[in-house]
């Protein structure tokens, strides 16, 4: 009968084990100078040698001969416990046995001396199946067992392992095995087994096995099953990817926003029959091997795997895309791969995935939505450039009153100097006779008030500036609580029925402070001023102040320096 190969290349010794010598040197150690341990727990991802380590230190600690901590394989011993014939190792698989009775079996058994061996060895794969009364039945005899009994626990899921149980093993974390290593030794099993593997299909085998040596051979057996040379296509073939050219199609169309190119693309690779599942996995890694290049200068070293050609296009790509961009994209095929599956039709949910990549305002989502602002500010601050060389020529507009010159250049807070804030079109109505009988460079301070107010239009930006506000000092910004604000050109002018608020307009230290925070939301530098509705009546004088109006007034008044945290 055909063995497969995962189980006929299953290690016989510790030196057989791909990847994981942190594990296998001490190990051996142990077994060189007698310091046998009554527990182990083998912990890591699927595929990574946790079983087979199981079963070589099985061997090894009642090898008859043993050299340098391997068992020897040819004793009585060796044989035995390889063929099943010595029952003094005892393999349990807790996934089906994980009952308090089954393990109150082991219990009643570990107080008889081995018949054959040196040790009884009990492996309990999957060891976080047991129920908490079987971990409870097993914590005793963990803690204080016989001599002669030694307990090896495999499990991947090290968090649902009770802290009671962790405490009482000796703990080996088995990593995910480097795609080189496994590439290696795909070359070595193909070479025996009579077949051709050429090095970039060893690779992409080994990408796809995402670390587990018993998933690389299993890809390879299928691989064998079509084809004794075996090429990139093949591997491809075999397992349901994409081809590369493929992908960069898919990205290239991401890019130019080509609905059309990604959807009939999508649409050829279903007739192919291409899992869509894994078409979205692999243009996902796609994407991330596109932010490594983005974001580190020697990506490719061991974190990607692509041929010189493939990279050399993929740092193209890289070039024409903003890190943002790569965020939201590898979230959305992120997110469309979980609802994958849940259920439903895959190839809907991808094309419908392909159409939010390639029409970014369809998306909803927070890292698309911040990659749309990251390009408007780009596009925003490249177009400012040529204003500020040559502005162009504008039509007659609105006389403005000239505001008053501000005793201190304020800092932008940019590498760039922003661009000047062009004042908007005042309405297209006729303007107050007030304002047209007198000159603009002849009113006074409450009359440039009036002026502006009258043209003025609410800022609906606001409530971000407050909020905004709140990061530089919550002193103001509760001042400033619960007031509107309306623009006009380079004028904020803000509303409020409190005379608080007017008062921490007087105050430099606070004016800055806003400026500051409508700098940071707006990009652009407005003056200040305070709101009067028009036709309202100056100031109620008789209107009494109330006391914090009048500390605030006071301090604001006297030589007291201000400071806002």
């Amino acid at each position: 009968m055909y063995r497969v190969l995962y189980r006929k290349w299953r290690p016989e010794k510790f030196s057989d084990v791909i990847g994981q010598r942190h594990v296998t040197a001490t190990l051996k150690n142990e077994i060189r100078s007698g310091r046998i341990s009554h527990a182990y727990l083998f912990t890591g991802s699927r595929g990574t040698g946790k079983t087979s380590c199981a079963k070589i230190l099985s061997r090894a600690v009642n090898c008859l001969d043993s050299t340098d901590g391997e068992p020897c394989g040819r004793c009585a011993n060796c044989v035995g416990i390889a063929n099943g014939s010595i029952l003094d190792v005892v393999e349990m698989d807790a996934a089906s046995n994980n009952s308090v009775n089954n393990i109150r079996s082991v219990l009643d058994e570990v107080v008889f001396t081995p018949s054959d061996a040196k040790y009884r060895v009990y492996i309990i794969d999957e060891v976080h199946m047991l129920s908490p009364g079987a971990f409870n039945a097993l914590l005793k005899t963990l803690e204080e067992p016989p001599p002669h009994v030694v307990f090896i626990l495999a499990t991947t899921e090290i968090n649902k392992i009770p802290a009671t149980i962790l405490s009482r093993c000796q703990r080996f974390d088995f990593s995910r095995i480097d795609v080189h290593d496994i590439a290696e030794r795909l070359a070595e099993i193909a070479g025996e087994e009579g077949v051709s593997l050429e090095s970039d299909a060893a690779l992409l085998v080994a990408a796809v096995a995402d670390g587990a040596m018993r998933d690389a051979l299993s890809i390879l057996d299928r691989c064998i099953g079509l084809s004794e040379r075996i090429t990139s296509e093949v591997v491809r073939e075999a397992t349901g990817l994409a081809g590369r050219d493929y992908l960069f199609t898919l990205a290239d169309a991401v890019m130019n926003g080509d609905v059309p190119l990604a959807i009939n693309t999508v649409n050829t690779l279903h007739k192919a029959s291409k899992s869509m599942s894994l078409l979205c996995e692999e243009l996902s890694e796609h994407f991330r091997a596109l932010m490594l290049i983005k974001t580190m200068r020697k990506a490719a070293d061991n974190l990607i795997i692509m041929t010189a050609d493939e990279l050399q296009k993929a740092q193209r790509q890289a070039e024409r895309l903003d890190l943002s961009q790569i965020v939201s994209c590898i979230e959305t095929l992120q997110s469309s791969r979980e609802l994958m599956f849940r259920g439903g039709n895959n190839k809907i949910e991808f094309e419908t995935c392909m159409i939010k990549l390639c029409s970014p305002r369809l998306s909803t989502d927070l890292g698309a939505l911040l990659a749309r602002v990251e390009r408007l500010e780009r596009t925003c601050a490249a177009g400012a450039a040529p204003q500020q060389e040559a502005p162009p020529a504008r039509e007659a507009a609105p006389e403005m009153p000239a505001p008053a010159p501000e005793k201190e250049q304020l800092s932008t807070g940019f590498d760039e100097p922003l661009p000047k804030a062009q004042p908007e079109r005042a309405p297209e109505k006729p303007a107050p006779a007030a304002t047209a009988e007198k000159p603009v460079s002849g009113m006074s301070a409450e009359e440039k008030i009036a002026w502006l107010c009258r043209n003025a239009k609410p800022f609906d930006r606001w409530e971000d500036v407050l909020e905004e506000l709140k990061t530089l000092t919550r002193v103001t910004a509760t001042a400033f609580k619960g007031t509107t604000a309306y623009v006009n050109g380079d004028y904020i002018l803000i509303y409020s029925d409190s005379d608080t608020v007017t008062t921490y307009l007087k105050n430099p230290t606070y004016r800055d402070k806003i400026k500051a925070a409508l700098r940071n939301i707006t990009r652009r530098e407005y003056k200040l001023g305070p709101y009067k509705p028009p036709g309202a009546e100056e100031v109620r004088e008789s209107a009494p102040k109330s006391k914090i109006d009048e500390f605030i007034e006071n301090i604001s008044n006297s030589d007291i320096k201000l400071t806002v945290e």
